[in-house]
């Protein structure tokens, strides 16, 4: 394959038409306010929530009758209510692995999945609010949201989203001619947006190359495509669907640091902002890009389509500031090179997201005056303050969320599976100077985590809220649910680029399994002890007391709040599942999600069983369950120090120097 060096010269000599990527000047709205007080949700956000909550309180009534509690009238629990139960669904950072396990266990919660009704927690995604995702799992929240609110099995059976067969380097293959066309065209649109006067950076490039995997390649990946354009959809205008909110951090200029200090921004379908002291402000969305001082325009002239949905999702998963060269492609190249790659990278600011101007330039309402004294916004993914799951913006007051459904798909283990750190991340953070009265449950420790082995199977944090009586406010009820490998080694590289259709297939069908207790033969009971955590917070609120039922749901799946501190070794929980290790063959009943598998090809290069075989179970599981693994093609658990195990750091190092040559 030729060297970037020379795709990037190959790229010059054809000729490429290219569509809008470019922010275009227009009137200012009359009502010409573009920055407001954080002090409470938006307007838009209120209006639209009644839209939503009609539709979440019949969907909530029909989950809540399907679980079956005894002696459980839905209907008349929630209309003995004064208000809506609000639901918020949270999905973590990590690359494609975040991606793909989040399409898995997303899909367990849409009753537009084929089965989830019967074996999984189908319409919990329609009886949700909130809809977040962060890095890795905002690819997951944006790819559904901003193609017309699809489903995971609807892009499955499409051939021209999540097609990772290629990595994003090398779109096109062995075919250098393609990938040189698509790298010549991404630049053209950067470039567009440069010569129309906006600062560029590293980010561009990356967002544009990812909306060719998420939107498709039809209309050049919908370069025009706006975040602030999901207003547009009629799925959300009639509050069919959850509101997606994208998260991202912001960094001081002329500063490296992220810590848990750094503000935490949310970009949702109306604004850009955020609730934390440091800004305490929000933008409206669709015209951020516009020059303005302390919130008002300072001419008639506004910009739009600066929010391009390609750029607010690579913003929120932009990792180049942490990238070490060493680890990256880059060991052994000489310095000088690496400078005429990566354009001087290190040295300014091409490794965030340039968000100029600053849409809160002079805004009133910061606490402190770092961001808005800055005529440049500096935006860096979502997960690197270790809040690797975007609870941030359900846990303010203003929304009101009940019960926060995580999803963990982070790598904080040697083998890349979740440690509970994001966890702990946000559960610290309540007590910093960015804390805002938010509250948090109380969580395990690192070395909990592991010794306890909380990571083979959900847990709910935060089930009695007179414990809790100390934090700042009274904090949602945690349903966790991590990353666990039951068909398929989910536990790839967050730096891991490409994915054959048939391992993209196997780690979905996991992420399915891991949220519904694999197909509900580990927990038949599971369904209803989701039902027991969304209506608990309410019935704590009336004095209304537990089912037997219900607190032998809540004995199975609370944290108890100890926490380990012995001496002895901890023990790494991420193959060890005790919880279904007992499981007879007999018990494993059929696959819901049914992923038909068209080609064999292997992750990380070694052919073997399937990781169900790690847990006693089966490989030759009916259909479905072992459609994607049982030809032996996915790494098994006797393999797990396998290939799979290397991070394939080239392919990322590959990508920088090929963004900073094109800059």
């Amino acid at each position: 394959m030729l060297p970037f060096a020379c795709l990037a010269v190959l790229a010059q000599l054809i000729d490429v038409s290219y569509s809008s990527y470019a922010p275009v000047n227009v009137s200012c709205p009359q009502d010409a306010t573009l920055v407001r007080s954080a002090s409470s949700i938006s307007d838009d956000e209120k209006s639209w929530l009644e839209k939503r909550h009609s539709v979440t309180d019949d969907a909530l009534s029909e989950f809540l009758e399907r679980a079956d509690l005894d002696g459980f009238d839905a209907k008349d629990f929630l209309n003995s209510l004064n208000r809506s139960i609000t639901i918020g669904l949270a999905f973590s950072g990590g690359g494609y692995r975040a991606m793909l396990n989040g399409a898995g266990q997303v899909a367990a919660l849409d009753s537009r999945t084929e089965g989830a009704n019967e074996h999984g927690l189908g319409g919990l995604l329609q009886a949700s609010t909130y809809f977040v995702g962060l890095s890795g799992g905002n690819w997951l929240t944006g790819t559904l949201a901003l193609n017309n609110w699809t489903s995971v099995e609807e892009i499955l059976s499409n051939d021209t989203i999540w097609d990772l067969e290629n990595s994003i380097v090398t779109p096109g293959g062995s075919d250098v001619f393609e990938t040189a066309l698509r790298w010549q065209s991404i630049k053209a649109d950067v470039d567009e947006k440069a010569e129309a006067g906006f600062d560029t950076s590293l980010t561009d490039l990356w967002g544009r190359a990812l909306a060719y995997q998420f939107f498709g390649e039809e209309n050049d990946a919908e370069a025009s495509l706006t975040y602030s354009s999901i207003v547009d959809i009629e799925a959300f205008q009639n509050g069919e669907m959850p509101f997606p909110i994208s998260i991202a951090l912001g960094r001081a200029p002329d500063t490296k640091i992220i810590n848990l200090n750094s503000t935490v921004f949310e970009f949702n379908p109306f604004e850009l902002g955020s609730w934390d002291p440091s800004l305490y402000s929000f933008a409206n969305l669709k015209y951020i890009g516009s020059n303005v001082t302390n919130g008002e325009p300072t001419s008639d002239i506004c910009v739009e389509g600066f929010d391009n949905a390609g750029f607010v999702l690579g913003t929120s998963s932009s990792l180049f500031n942490t990238v070490s060269l060493n680890v990256t492609g880059f060991a052994g190249l000489s310095s000088s090179l690496i400078s005429t790659f990566l354009g001087g990278l290190d040295g300014a600011n091409d490794d965030v997201a340039v968000y100029s101007p600053n849409p809160f330039f002079q805004a009133g309402y910061a606490s402190l005056k770092t961001i808005v004294e800055s005529e440049e916004l500096y935006l860096v993914d979502g997960g690197e303050d270790g809040q690797n799951i975007p609870f941030a913006p359900m846990l303010q007051q203003e929304r009101d969320v009940d019960v926060i459904f995580a999803f963990d798909n982070s790598d904080n283990t040697e083998d890349n599976f979740p440690d509970g750190t994001a966890l702990v991340a946000t559960y610290n953070r309540q007590f910093s100077v960015q804390g805002n009265g938010t509250g948090f449950p109380y969580v395990p420790t690192n070395d909990t985590f592991l010794h306890n082995k909380l990571g083979e199977k959900p847990m709910f944090l935060g089930c009695n809220s007179s414990n809790l009586t100390d934090l700042g406010t009274i904090p949602p009820l945690i349903v966790y649910i991590p990353n666990i490998a039951y068909t398929a080694w989910s536990n790839t590289s967050t730096l891991k680029m490409s994915y054959s259709t048939e391992d993209r297939n196997a780690i979905i069908q996991n992420g399915f399994e891991a949220t519904t207790r694999f197909n509900l033969t580990i927990d038949e009971n599971w369904p209803k002890c989701v039902a027991c955590a969304i209506i608990h917070r309410e019935q704590e609120r009336n004095g209304w007391g537990q089912s037997d039922e219900c607190a032998e749901c809540f004995e199975e799946y609370c944290w108890n709040g100890e926490q380990y501190t012995g001496d002895d070794t901890i023990v790494d929980r991420s193959f060890n599942y005790t919880s279904s290790s007992n499981l007879d063959k007999s018990d494993m009943s059929s696959g819901v999600f049914e992923i038909t598998v068209e080609s064999s090809s292997t992750v990380g290069g070694s052919s073997t069983t399937s990781a169900s075989d790690a847990i006693s179970t089966a490989s030759s599981t009916s259909s479905g369950v072992s459609s994607a693994s049982s030809s032996g093609t996915t790494t098994s658990a006797s393999s797990k120090n396998n290939a799979m195990m290397t991070t394939p750091s080239m392919n990322f190092g590959a990508l920088v120097m090929a963004m900073g040559f094109l800059l």
